[in-house]
């Protein structure tokens, strides 16, 4: 899941980060006015969202909440990174991968009382191809842009050619898109929380409000930040934003066309710190919190918590500015960096159980991964001999590092940052440490190419190979400051194959191509664990992190 794109998308960042700091006691409390009863679960997120319309957003607090409400055409089983019927019970597409035709549940409902068919499907799809003015900034329609291109008139110069071409309501349970070309995003781009349908409804209410910018600072619509307006067909629906207590509220959908929720009300509240989402879980202030310290899981389970962890689905990579250091533009250098850097003693010493060494920019649960990626292993020796060999063995390079920050994939960016500083120095390479606060200096920093070595990272969005290599090497990129058209190339044309198959087949030679030219290195991946309090039944955690709350229940 990308959480910042353009450097508009992490300069809103800053304005949204700004709240998010721990928070005091509920508004919320179950049955009889204690803390979660049978009919509350509390759930303690590390940030806030960013909008009650998951169309206008981009992160992943943002999507936590609005899944419970809102459904997409597609869907990944649960608990897993297949993709299944959501709203559409069957789906299928011409040889060509241009034609998309979506066989439609029946009997569904809207929050508001709507009826869900091939016109709110149509309804939607075109609202998002219309978009004018701020929707069309990459902050604010990232992901329509990334799996749609752009608009039915681009206003802005770097919005990408539109690749949706249109969608017709065949009948009033059969929806038929149509794209201009064949896309590796496509059908997972159809599962995406962003792609979720709204009631028809609502979107005329929508449509009578609009974004606004101020420099990079975003003032998102007013319906997308109260809640009333807003209307899916997921099991939950939204309502209430309370900002002061840093709580957004949904209540059970009684109309839900599929299976009910077995709790009444979700209450999802932003504490920030890892340290106060554990206290507040050991305290029955909240029955549940994600991005759990490795070190707290053994403790926790202990105690009796449920701390179910999640199949490995992300990537951590240590990134390399190429414009901001030229003597990372020597092969012998990157692949001294590559050498210098004892992957497997951080997964050991920094991951949680089940974290494994990456060999490519892609975690081995996805489709495309090569066993024949070229591996550069641990050895100090070869990285000072490969160093002397580029004339570089006095090389100096900043090392940005975040702070103030937690992620899946990085669980403690100090601690990891002070052990590749250590193997890089053992390798007689001098590192200048650069700490930034994550949101929005370090985020900036990197997309700028203003950091000659960082620690960044990505969780898949669906399970195809161009949402992980195609989301740094589909071309130029200023993160890593580098032009080389055989990697384009690899990618591009992996990215472009309708049949399945051999787009996997193609993934595995990009890999290997990328490998080969190693702009950076993969160092691992982890199993993100999520907890839940002693009194809960959880639900089936995603390795998408896309867990369904409406399966979750009280003992």
């Amino acid at each position: 899941m990308r959480i910042f794109k353009s450097r508009s998308v992490r300069a809103m960042t800053a304005v949204l980060a700004v709240g998010l700091i721990a928070t005091g006691c509920s508004s919320e409390r179950g049955k009889d006015g204690d803390k979660g009863a049978g009919d509350t679960f509390v759930f303690g997120a590390p940030g806030d969202p960013s909008s009650l319309d998951p169309a206008l957003a981009s992160d992943g607090e943002t999507f936590r909440v609005t899944r419970q409400a809102f459904e997409a055409l597609l869907e990944h089983e649960s608990g897993g990174s297949k993709l299944v019927g959501g709203l559409a019970e069957k789906w299928s597409s011409d040889p060509a991968g241009k034609v998309w035709t979506f066989n439609l549940r029946k009997g569904v409902k809207f929050h508001d009382g709507e009826a869900f068919n091939a016109a709110a499907v149509c309804a939607n799809y075109d609202h998002w191809f219309n978009w004018k003015g701020t929707y069309q900034s990459s902050s604010v329609s990232y992901y329509w842009q990334s799996i749609m291109g752009g608009f039915k008139a681009n206003e802005d110069k770097e919005a990408p050619k539109a690749n949706y071409k249109s969608c017709t309501a065949k009948d009033e349970n059969t929806a038929v898109i149509e794209v201009n070309e064949p896309s590796a995003n496509l059908p997972g781009g159809f599962s995406l929380q962003a792609l979720a349908i709204h009631s028809p409804k609502a979107i005329k209410e929508y449509e009578k409000q609009g974004a606004s910018a101020k420099g990079d600072a975003i003032t998102y619509p007013k319906y997308s930040q109260e809640a009333g307006t807003v209307a899916g067909t997921g099991p939950y629906k939204i309502t209430k934003w309370n900002k002061g207590n840093k709580e957004v509220s949904l209540e059970r959908f009684d109309d839900y066309w599929g299976e009910k929720a077995k709790v009444k009300k979700l209450v999802f509240r932003t504490i920030s710190t890892e340290d106060g989402r554990r206290q507040a879980l050991q305290a029955n202030d909240i029955q549940g919190y994600d991005l759990v310290a490795p070190a707290d899981i053994k403790t926790l389970e202990n105690a009796g918590f449920e701390v179910p962890t999640r199949d490995v689905f992300n990537i951590f990579y240590l990134g390399m500015s190429q414009e901001k250091n030229p003597a990372l533009k020597k092969p012998a250098v990157r692949q001294a960096i590559a050498h210098a850097i004892d992957r497997e003693n951080l997964v050991k010493t920094q991951l949680p159980e089940g974290g494994k060494v990456a060999t490519q920019f892609m975690p081995d649960t996805v489709a495309g991964y090569s066993e024949n990626a070229k591996k550069y292993a641990f050895d100090t020796a070869k990285a000072k001999s490969l160093l002397a060999s580029a004339k570089e063995s006095s090389l100096s390079v900043e090392f940005c590092y975040p702070t103030e920050v937690t992620r899946p994939y990085m669980p403690a960016p100090q601690d990891i940052f002070e052990l590749i500083k250590a193997d890089l120095e053992k390798a007689g390479i001098k590192v200048t440490p650069k700490p930034m606060k994550w949101a929005p200096d370090y985020l900036d920093a990197t997309e700028a190419g203003s950091c000659a070595l960082h620690m960044l990272g990505w969780t898949g969005d669906f399970n195809d190979g161009y949402n992980f290599i195609g989301t740094w090497f589909a071309g130029y990129d200023k993160q890593w400051g580098f032009k080389d058209a055989k990697v384009f190339d690899a990618v591009k044309v992996a990215s472009l194959e309708p049949d399945p198959a051999k787009r996997t087949e193609l993934y595995k030679k990009a890999n290997e191509t990328i490998m080969d030219y190693l702009p950076g290195v993969p160092l691992s991946s982890s199993p993100p664990a999520i907890a839940f309090g002693k009194n809960i039944n959880p639900p089936k955690v995603s390795p998408l992190t896309q867990e369904n709350f409406a399966e979750l229940s009280f003992k």
